[in-house]
């Protein structure tokens, strides 16, 4: 989803920040669909990001429409309501944090833990120590974000 976002804002690529958003739909929405870990993790996303105010352009919404679709196509896992609204605040938390800490601290450490969005991470590692989620889980998240910081550079 970085890349995509990357096209649409520098870029103003509608096109091709769509294609890279449907992309991104589809193989979240299978992975939530296989997945009960997945789809707590990528709908706490999507809801953190609504509630954030972050899906703010047209390829936003496409990306969004293709996820759903999928997801009431093909069914979710049975999700309990309290892991998911932690991950929720994860999700937001990290949004909220990203888009202010840096600008009413200097602090080093503030910034950078909000910069690379550490309460979701620090979430998924609590759920695995706790056995909500394996420890594959984990990996497999921190892969994601180490894709996702990947992306912003090579745009």
């Amino acid at each position: 989803m970085k890349y995509s976002d990357d096209l649409f804002d520098v870029n103003n690529d509608l096109k091709f920040a769509s294609i890279f958003g449907v992309l991104c739909a589809i193989t979240s929405a299978v992975a939530t669909v296989y997945s009960t870990e997945a789809a707590y993790i990528f709908i706490s996303i999507l809801i953190g990001n609504l509630i954030a105010l972050k899906i703010d352009g047209p390829h936003h919404i496409i990306t969004l429409i293709v996820f759903l679709v999928i997801c009431l196509v093909c069914g979710i896992p049975d999700l309990n309501w309290v892991i998911l609204l932690i991950c929720i605040l994860a999700a937001f938390s990290d949004e909220v944090g990203h888009e202010l800490v840096s600008k009413f601290t200097d602090n080093r450490f503030l910034n950078l833990f909000f910069e690379y969005r550490f309460v979701m991470k620090i979430v998924i590692l609590l759920l695995a120590i706790y056995g909500v989620f394996s420890f594959w889980i984990f990996i497999c998240f921190i892969s994601f974000e180490i894709a996702y910081e990947i992306a912003g550079i090579v745009f």
